[in-house]
């Protein structure tokens, strides 16, 4: 089934609508969707480089908004919604571990979530469930996201298709170390 949602998903780049396309999966993605909207971004902007800002700001508004609504959905309908998509990815288990660390954590759960390949999906329905302050969640998200969406659109815009495999392969990998080494960083300021 999976499988079916990427096909369909990587059909809808030649869509003459692929502009909502792609907003839809955005904010789909932010809360229940399995497939990330990089699997439109990138043909997308392959294909017409010149609307890369436009491609991509269209990812990131429509993927903070989902994110409201993952955070409405861990906020207001946890246990009817939130728990059982938690439950698909594989996440519940943790969940009460989870909860107790969170919010100390909030800035750089949400920037990392929106950055690197964990699922935001989860964050944004844990954000919510914890109470996570709204204006942190949506500042961060804007960052994350942003980050994560521009960076693609300045590296195919800039690099075309030869940069395509390095971003489907190793971006990913290249936003987590990024993560680690400023979280790193933070930590080594604070405490030595």
């Amino acid at each position: 089934m999976l499988r079916k949602l990427y096909d369909w998903t990587l059909s809808m780049v030649e869509h003459r609508h692929a502009l909502w396309v792609l907003a839809f999966v955005s904010f789909i993605e932010s809360s229940v969707f399995p497939i990330p909207p990089d699997v439109l971004m990138i043909p997308m902007i392959l294909a017409r480089p010149s609307r890369a800002w436009l491609i991509a700001g269209v990812a990131l508004v429509a993927s903070v908004l989902g994110g409201i609504a993952g955070y409405a959905i861990g906020a207001f309908a946890f246990e009817s919604i939130g728990q059982p998509i938690l439950e698909s990815l594989g996440k519940a288990e943790r969940m009460t571990e989870f909860n107790t660390r969170f919010n100390d954590l909030g800035f750089w759960a949400v920037l990392a979530a929106g950055v690197t390949p964990f699922p935001y999906k989860v964050i944004t329905i844990m954000s919510g469930w914890t109470g996570m302050p709204l204006a942190t969640f949506i500042t961060t998200s804007i960052l994350a996201r942003g980050i994560r969406f521009f960076l693609v659109a300045l590296l195919l815009w800039k690099f075309g298709a030869p940069i395509r495999d390095f971003i489907e392969r190793r971006l990913g990998l290249m936003f987590t170390l990024f993560v680690v080494i400023l979280a790193g960083g933070f930590y080594l300021v604070r405490y030595l």
